[in-house]
């Protein structure tokens, strides 16, 4: 019997995606139990690159009597396709909804192979902007001269959600309550929070990051610390952050978070109020709290820079 479904859906997502083809993955993209509806697939460590094939970010999908839920749909219409896989394998009923966490290239290129399934699609309205924007552009290029084989003009889309959320938002499935949190602009301005009420478990996004050093970029900084007191308030059993692995310790993952996002300003906004220059700063600032940790040297220097220059911003607003 499980031979025979097996083969049903095989056909049944071959159809879905007839005259799509997407290169085949090379990662081990799997799923993992962590509650008793929930799953996540847990990415690689690092930036993107042709060892990880782009896989450097969760996702996570939860199954109820009444379909599926997904949360972020990972870095490439193959690895998405990979996850589709994994959530059949576990049950026949169809995936219904799909909330992007934010538009960052990592979490949503994978997109159009759940559309292309029927999946209904979430998002924050502060995202309007980024689809199609000459920031978006960029970063396609970027990722196609690092990943081409996987993300090139033939096989991506992005197509826009059927619904754009205005803020918090909870829904009921197959008997299971889920609350959408927007704790945005923190991460980015669209940020959006999952949690499974019944599970326990909270889905964040890159509010989070597990075992690695945050991508801050240009984020608002003092928003973010704000946004982490939210997820705190929800009081988790279980977190997944964007990046890292799953913990049943969710207040050490928020705090290692917190913690760099404090020192971080703290550091930048010395050196403005005593005048010293970036690179000055940056060289004397002891890092070594966190220069063994991953993705510290792809990040950590954008990361005090964009500070830097949202201190001077702070600075002068006082």
């Amino acid at each position: 019997m499980r031979a025979i479904l097996g083969i049903f859906l095989t056909i049944l997502f071959a159809a879905a995606s007839a005259g799509q083809h997407y290169p085949p993955v090379s990662v081990q993209v799997r799923a993992e139990q962590i509650a008793a509806h929930s799953y996540y697939i847990p990415g690689m460590a690092g930036a993107a690159s042709t060892r990880n094939q782009g896989f450097m970010s969760n996702a996570g999908f939860v199954i109820t009597p009444a379909g599926v839920v997904v949360f972020d749909t990972l870095g490439s219409p193959s690895l998405a396709r990979e996850m589709v896989k994994r959530i059949q394998e576990l049950t026949p009923l169809p995936i219904k909804r799909v909330i992007v966490s934010h538009y960052h290239a990592d979490h949503y290129y994978g997109i159009q192979v759940f559309k292309d399934l029927g999946a209904e699609i979430w998002a924050h309205q502060d995202g309007k902007g980024v689809i199609g924007s000459q920031a978006a552009q960029s970063r396609f290029e970027q990722r196609k001269e690092i990943l081409g084989q996987w993300i090139n003009d033939q096989t991506q889309r992005f197509p826009e959600p059927d619904l754009w959320i205005s803020g918090d938002t909870d829904f009921e499935l197959g008997g299971l309550q889920f609350r959408i949190r927007h704790v945005g602009p923190a991460h980015s301005d669209e940020d959006l929070a999952l949690f499974v009420e019944p599970d326990g478990v909270l889905f964040t996004g890159d509010l989070v990051f597990k075992g690695r050093v945050p991508f801050v970029g240009d984020a608002d900084s003092k928003r973010w610390l704000n946004a982490l007191e939210k997820l705190i308030a929800l009081r988790p059993a279980v977190l997944v952050p964007g990046h890292g692995g799953a913990s049943d310790t969710p207040m050490q993952d928020l705090t290692l978070t917190r913690d760099y996002l404090v020192f971080i300003r703290n550091e930048m906004a010395r050196a403005v109020e005593e005048l010293i220059p970036f690179e000055e700063a940056y060289a004397s600032t002891d890092w070594s709290a966190y220069e063994t940790m991953p993705a510290f040297l792809e990040a950590n220097r954008r990361n005090a820079y964009n500070t830097y220059i949202l201190m001077e911003k702070e600075s002068l607003s006082q």
